[in-house]
């Protein structure tokens, strides 16, 4: 292993001693605690996906951007008026503010942000949500709901850097998404799934409040679909020319680095919970 990789996989384990702890207390907390670090993370990821439109567009300045975000999250919380309307609001601001500006394609300005400013809110708000939601039967806490989505996400992506390690390209011949994300295999991406399952498992036994019956099934679908969250953020890197989102966090990259899976995978869950 060369030397820049193992400081990378220092830093990341380094990263993830303190981390981890951290978002695992802020979930028990619940209530401000919470949704204060879904409020920091919305506003990073608003200004890194900002720093990836920049490449192709001329977006609104953050002076615009981060209190909308901040608006859009108050209400997720607070719930001050319906979300669709809160977001109707952004939309509107968003299209008023570019009538008074003149550099670049105003439809590329606008349309860049707006899916920027929604994706980010809209992922990170139904987290919020998720976290919040009432204990139903069968379906358990908000905080196990969560604490569910987090460890299943991670074990997943252990599971499969370490797959994709001793087994990539020894049985498939196949890359799993070359074209987005050219170093995934689909050895590693089976082995996530099985990681993402094991750890369901373990929350459904060890965890109290856990999803009744329905662990298992939420564990195979987050393993199965997450990948798409990271490939899809992969996308917009790629289509930037850029590498990392940004170097906020030591060997992980930025806000959408580090939570692309969790960004796609709490709008789904929390549909699932709120419909199933």
């Amino acid at each position: 292993m060369s030397s820049l990789t193992q400081s990378n996989l220092f830093q990341r384990v380094a990263v993830a001693i303190v981390g981890i702890p951290l978002l695992l207390w802020l979930n028990v907390k619940g209530g401000l605690f919470f949704f204060s670090l879904v409020l920091a993370l919305s506003l990073m990821a608003t200004a890194e996906f900002r720093r990836l439109a920049v490449h192709h567009a001329h977006p609104v300045s953050l002076l615009v951007l981060l209190p909308l975000t901040a608006l859009l999250q108050l209400n997720f919380y607070f719930r001050i008026v319906d979300y669709w309307e809160a977001v109707l609001v952004a939309v509107m601001a968003l299209q008023v503010i570019e009538l008074w500006r003149t550099r670049g394609s105003q439809l590329m300005n606008i349309g860049s942000m707006l899916v920027g400013l929604l994706y980010v809110n809209l992922c990170f708000g139904s987290l919020l949500r998720l976290r919040l939601a009432e204990p139903t039967t069968g379906m358990g806490t908000g905080e196990s709901l969560v604490l569910l989505l987090f460890m299943c996400i991670w074990a997943a992506d252990i599971f499969a850097y370490f797959g994709g390690r001793g087994l990539g390209g020894k049985i498939f011949g196949r890359k799993f998404f070359a074209r987005i994300s050219p170093k995934k295999t689909w050895e590693g991406y089976l082995v996530g799934i099985v990681g993402s399952v094991l750890a369901a498992w373990a929350c459904s036994v060890f965890i109290s409040g856990c999803p009744d019956g329905r662990a298992l099934p939420i564990g195979l679908f987050i393993g199965a679909v997450g990948p798409l969250g990271d490939l899809m953020e992969s996308m917009f890197k790629r289509d930037a020319g850029v590498k990392d989102s940004s170097s906020l966090i030591p060997g992980h990259g930025g806000v959408l680095d580090r939570f692309d899976t969790i960004m796609f995978m709490a709008p789904l869950l929390y549909l699932f919970v709120t419909y199933a």
